[in-house]
């Protein structure tokens, strides 16, 4: 399904989890809190939440763009603080 992906291309490792028994209420799978965060600062972004583009080149353009202020934020508020 997704293991042919590109993975090869791009030399990314997919990690499947999968549940051996039935869980009931709340359970934190592994690694999941990452994708979360990374989908939550991108929802800031509003042109990133909506498929406005045609191009994949421009989609990922815009990831770029976001990730660089994202992270020239992150290390302005710790110049500040040092």
């Amino acid at each position: 399904m997704l293991t042919g992906l590109r993975t090869e291309q791009r030399s990314v490792a997919l990690e499947f989890v999968r549940l051996l028994q039935v869980k009931h209420g709340f359970v934190l799978l592994p690694r999941r809190w990452l994708v979360e965060r990374t989908s939550g600062w991108f929802a800031h972004f509003h042109r990133l939440t909506r498929d406005y583009e045609r191009l994949l080149e421009a989609l990922t353009s815009l990831h770029l763009v976001a990730l660089t202020v994202l992270l020239l934020n992150r290390a302005a508020e710790l110049a500040a603080s040092a």
